[in-house]
């Protein structure tokens, strides 16, 4: 795959790798790379060889036990093949690192084996079968990004699916410990580039250890070039030397002289943090940070699950440009991340259902436009693909007639109850108030609630929709409320139903509980929330126009589908004027519009001052109407830029999600007062 300028690669499909299989002298069955003629690991002992080099090279047992930091112990690695590295790494951190500590795995892999073949190359370790399944039962689609799994309530393992030079340039995160495989040099020598060691040490925090099994000229020479000192030490089996060693200084993130004002907040403690705002977007960060042992404080001024996540059953789906852009690219992470947290949060299925979604062209127009984004991004089968309407109709169960696009790991969740078991994760305690004013001081923020009462944290999270810019420090981020309605209609028990959910200019989940949702009216500029009759009315028409079918034989089961039999519910979203996400800490707006006035002469004139963000504030907002594809992931960032770890997205789709780029772009195209001008109005 080509890169594109800024280093994404095109939204497709990977190659999965192609393996032989042999048997080695133990009669057991061992992988082999059939584009490389290379084997995955050592025929006569894989696990003793994984022990030597990499762990025993870093010397991960005693570090692993001596660990003591808030955030965890980060292993980077180079070709993650059958990821019998990390599931060692794992297990010897299992082993001996103390209770409270935390591991992160960063591996890339550019030809990821598919499920079977893992389980199969993994299968002859019986005593890893615990860490295989967790593996196997989250390994992602083939697709090029990162991939975060949480194998373990104390272990995340981050693939970057992707070229290694590529994935690491890309990389947002420092590394502790390198494991510096892949296929030989003689064997892989695309890999083996001074880029790829300018990207290991650029990436590596002081300090950082590398073990790998050559000790070929190129690698010696690109690892000294790059800043690691190395040392040959014996090897393993019949290779003779290995190469260790270290980087004391690495150099400075050299990406940010084109964007200064992105450069993140130094790390700072976090053990105490406020998230307010109970909706998906609250709740699931402060589930997110709880899992990571931070103390939260939970706040909304109803409840979890009020406002425009309080629908009984919403619709997990996301609509892809024809055209690749960092919108789509954050989408489709979210969506894939959702379905594999959703899996880990709730497996037994009762707060949501992978159905999968039927997203029907029912012009020529959207016809045209689905057909484009199938030539243009060839996304694997299981993630998206074309459906005819006789496909769609068997999918969906009834008749439709119109082709569509279908997301086959898509499908619906329970909003409202997700949101209320998100709050009751250990760790976060639910306060009902409405939070006035936020107060910086020395070592945190002060908190005060309209109810007069205070408290102190280390850091906080806005996570309030249309209301999140009414903080004098987010007065500046633009956000329009999104009115909509959806309608519900009790069906009779021999009703039909529906195998997918099915979507065009609505929604329709199969029923659940006896009841059917569909909707919801799109509204820009109108924040109210009564139900009215005119939005039941614009539901049963698209209902009509999107599945007239469906509805005949609803009508034939005589359910009652008129305005005065449907219930209903209206909230009122958040969209950014790009309708992407603000994700991220909060900038200090004043500072960035003096630091960077220049940008309104001239935008290639690029001060080289970091951006001024308010130390500790951070917000997730602006989800719209997809944010159960959005929302998660955005978690996961803002939690992961919290306790200062490696990041799930890549940095361009981080920076495209931070809260200061509509500064960035007023600033370039002269519209310095419109801030402001946003300022003043969101305070009145």
């Amino acid at each position: 795959m080509t890169a594109t300028p800024d280093g994404m690669p095109p939204l497709a499909a990977m190659e999965t790798a192609r393996l032989d299989w042999q048997r080695d002298d133990t009669g057991e069955e061992a992988p082999r790379s059939a584009d490389f003629d290379d084997v995955y690991f050592s025929r006569h002992d894989g696990r003793a060889e994984t022990a030597h080099v990499f762990l025993g090279g870093n010397r991960l047992p005693e570090r692993f036990a001596s660990w003591r930091g808030m955030r965890p112990f980060v292993v980077g690695e180079t070709g993650f093949g059958t990821g019998l590295n990390m599931l060692c790494a794992w297990a010897c951190f299992d082993a001996h690192a103390a209770a409270e500590a935390r591991l992160h795995l960063v591996s890339t892999e550019k030809f990821p084996l598919c499920r079977e073949d893992l389980a199969r190359a993994l299968a002859i370790w019986p005593d890893l079968a615990r860490h295989t399944e967790a593996l196997l039962a989250q390994w992602p689609e083939p697709v090029a990004g990162v991939h975060r799994l949480h194998l373990d309530p104390r272990v995340t393992l981050d693939l970057h699916f992707g070229d290694a030079v590529e994935r690491l340039a890309l990389l947002d995160g420092r590394v502790d410990a390198w494991f510096l495989d892949g296929f030989a040099p003689s064997k892989n020598p695309e890999m083996w580039q001074p880029e790829l060691f300018e990207a290991m040490a650029a990436r590596s925090r002081p300090g950082a250890t590398f073990a790998t099994f050559t000790c070929a000229g190129v690698v010696k020479r690109g690892l000294k070039a790059a800043g690691f000192a190395w040392r040959k030490v014996p090897g393993f089996g019949r290779k003779r030397e290995m190469l260790v060693g270290e980087i004391t200084a690495p150099p400075e993130d050299a990406r940010r002289s084109s964007t200064p004002w992105f450069t993140p907040p130094p790390a700072r403690p976090s053990h105490r943090v406020a998230v307010i705002g109970a909706g998906i977007a609250g709740t699931s960060v402060a589930a997110a940070l709880a899992e990571r042992g931070v103390a939260v404080t939970l706040f909304d001024r109803e409840g979890p699950g009020a406002g425009g996540s309080g629908n009984a059953q919403g619709a997990l789906y996301v609509k892809l440009a024809a055209e690749t852009n960092y919108q789509s690219r954050v989408y489709l992470a979210g969506l894939l991340h959702s379905r594999r947290w959703l899996s880990r949060l709730d497996p037994g299925q009762t707060l949501w259902s992978p159905c999968g979604v039927l997203q029907l062209a029912l012009s020529e127009k959207e016809h045209a436009r689905q057909a484009r984004f199938l030539e243009r991004q060839p996304l694997p089968s299981g993630v998206v693909e074309g459906a005819s309407a006789e496909q769609a109709t068997e999918r969906a169960g009834v008749g439709t007639w119109a082709p569509a696009l279908d997301y086959p790991q898509a499908g619906w969740v329970r909003p409202d109850a997700l949101c209320r078991r998100l709050a009751e994760t250990p760790g976060i305690l639910f306060r009902q108030a409405e939070v006035i004013r936020l107060t910086a001081e020395s070592d945190g923020w002060c908190l005060e609630a309209r109810d007069g009462t205070t408290l102190d944290v280390d850091q906080v999270v806005i996570a309030t929709a249309t209301l999140a810019n009414r903080f004098h420090q987010t007065s500046v981020l633009p956000l329009q409320p999104v009115r909509g309605q959806v309608s519900r209609v009790r069906l009779p028990p021999d009703a039909p139903g529906l195998g997918r959910v099915v979507c065009a200019g609505g929604y329709v989940p199969p029923p659940l509980d006896g009841w059917l949702t569909f909707g919801a009216t799109f509204l820009p500029n109108d924040a109210d929330s009564g139900v009215r009759e005119s939005d039941h009315l614009a539901n049963l028409a698209e209902l009509e126009r999107t599945l007239p079918a469906y509805v005949a034989a609803l009508n034939e089961a005589r359910a009652d589908l008129t305005p005065a039999s449907l219930e209903g519910r209206a909230g009122v979203r958040a969209a950014s004027p790009d309708k992407s996400p603000y994700a991220g800490p909060v900038p200090d707006a004043e500072a960035w519009q003096e630091a960077y006035a220049e940008l309104t002469k001239d935008a290639t004139r690029i001060p080289g001052i970091p951006g001024r963000h308010h130390t500790g504030l951070w917000i997730s907002a602006a989800h719209g109407s997809r944010g159960l594809a959005s929302a998660p992931l955005c978690a996961e960032l803002l939690a992961s830029r919290i306790c200062d770890e490696p990041l799930p997205l890549e940095q361009p789709l981080v920076d495209h999600l931070h809260p200061g780029r509509r500064l960035i772009r007023d600033l370039i195209q002269g519209n310095h007062g419109s801030a402001a001008a946003r300022g003043a109005e969101n305070r009145a």
